[in-house]
């Protein structure tokens, strides 16, 4: 009984020290997706790419089928 104990125990442990090495890599890379979309959204016009759409829908909390040009100045200039 105490072997499933240990590999639990050991489970947890390892997956702790993923989270910690995985989180700073991740917080990293949304800095640098956040600055790449940003950018990508003032270049462009509508229609916008699928990924830049999908982002800014998410930011704004709206579907993107209804995000007019207004929304996109608005919210470039609260960034």
């Amino acid at each position: 009984m105490g072997a499933r104990r240990i590999r639990r125990e050991q489970r947890q442990v390892d997956m702790a020290e993923s989270r910690n090495r995985n989180g700073i890599r991740k917080t990293k890379e949304r800095v640098r997706r956040l600055s790449r979309l940003q950018s990508a959204l003032t270049k462009h016009q509508p229609p916008y790419s699928p990924t830049v759409l999908s982002w800014l829908s998410a930011e704004l909390d709206k579907p993107g089928r209804l995000i007019t040009p207004d929304d996109v100045k608005q919210f470039l200039a609260k960034k």
